[in-house]
């Protein structure tokens, strides 16, 4: 199975082509990017494809990131992706960041507690928590206060959210590793795309906290 793989979710623009039968990736282009993803995605998919024999034609599925993530970026990626599996005929499916961030830690550290945390602003992170025995921590946006509690000594933390996380958990007495801070890897993203079940995992974005935009009741207008 062929699958390419998009990720705009963050502060990166990253797209890969990778099969089930090598973990070399095919084809590979990443770069950090805090803004610009519509301009920079559709250029940066064609040259990834212009290199793979086969051409688009030669895909099985496609893989996207579907967040936490920026609001924009996920939208880019998302658009991208379906329109290339309506295009080809072939099925979308979405890959959460945190999984992605996940993936590459628990690969290597399959006994202790992996801690994935993305900068959410305001105090506040996008965590997801797992551990030898399964999921510690669902997806969620905690304070980091609250954050802090659910982590334990000998975790090993990735994503932007990390530094700030291992700060305070400093404070209070507990030690962690921090991995990795940056976008996750796209091949990881290409990995976990390939064993998804399009089924469940649908290309839909993952928002873990409300809008930010609220209807003002008493500026309606009552409807007749």
């Amino acid at each position: 199975m062929r699958i390419l793989a998009i990720d705009t979710a963050l502060d990166a623009c990253s797209v890969c082509v990778a099969n089930d039968e090598s973990e070399e990736l095919l084809g590979e282009e990443s770069m950090t990017l805090a803004r610009g993803h519509a301009e920079a995605l559709l250029p940066l998919i064609e040259r990834v494809m212009a290199r793979i024999d086969g051409d688009f034609e030669s895909l099985d599925r496609v893989a996207v990131t579907v967040g936490p993530g920026s609001y924009t970026g996920l939208r880019v990626g998302l658009s991208a992706a379906r329109a290339i599996g309506l295009a080809a005929n072939i099925p979308v499916v979405g890959v959460t960041t945190l999984s992605a961030l996940l993936a590459p830690q628990l690969a290597l550290n399959a006994d202790g507690l992996v801690v994935a945390a993305i900068d959410a602003r305001h105090g506040a992170v996008y965590l997801q928590a797992i551990s030898g025995t399964g999921v510690a921590v669902a997806p969620a946006r905690l304070a980091i206060e609250d954050a802090v509690e659910r982590i334990t000594e000998g975790a090993i933390l990735v994503g932007s959210g990390a530094p700030a996380l291992a700060a305070a958990a400093k404070a209070r007495g507990i030690a962690v590793e921090v991995a990795e801070t940056g976008a996750p890897q796209i091949g990881w993203v290409a990995q976990l795309g390939l064993v998804a079940d399009p089924e469940q995992a649908l290309p839909r974005p993952l928002y873990l906290r409300g809008a930010d935009a609220q209807p003002q009741d008493h500026a309606r207008i009552a409807l007749r």
